[in-house]
């Protein structure tokens, strides 16, 4: 008769292996941007198109989009049991949210590398924040 198998044993090596997961959030000033030069913003969606296609490739890309603009945002507070909603985003900034990466990187540097690709970079910024998973609380 064979000894048990220890599937814990045969788990821990996938586990370490595992790549993480990271969100990378692509700010940029909205007035700014409605501002630039119809051919600027079609080279930057070139861009964009280009950079999606390769980390898809490499098997980095796991979902994204972009984002509706903040004005169109609802923010949702519920305070004593009671439901309140605020036309617009959370608060006033500088820069607002504009769509989203999440990937699948080997670890931080290689996420920082993928995220200082993203082209409004250049004008924005991108922050880049690991995913907790729910089995890891």
């Amino acid at each position: 008769m064979c000894p048990p198998f220890d599937w814990m044993s045969a788990i821990q090596p996938m586990k370490q292996e595992r790549n993480m997961q990271y969100l990378l959030m692509i700010y940029s000033n909205e007035a700014e941007y409605a501002k630039m030069d119809p051919a600027a913003g079609k080279k930057m969606s070139d861009e964009f198109e280009v950079f999606t296609k390769d980390i898809v490739q490499s098997g980095n890309f796991k979902a994204g989009d972009r984002l509706r603009p903040s004005s169109t945002a609802t923010t949702v507070r519920v305070k004593d049991g009671k439901v309140l909603t605020t036309d617009g985003p959370f608060a006033e900034t500088r820069e607002q949210l504009g769509g989203y990466y999440l990937i699948e990187a080997k670890d931080l540097d290689q996420s920082i590398g993928i995220a200082a690709k993203i082209p409004s970079a250049r004008i924005g910024s991108i922050e880049v924040r690991p995913i907790w998973p729910m089995n890891e609380y």
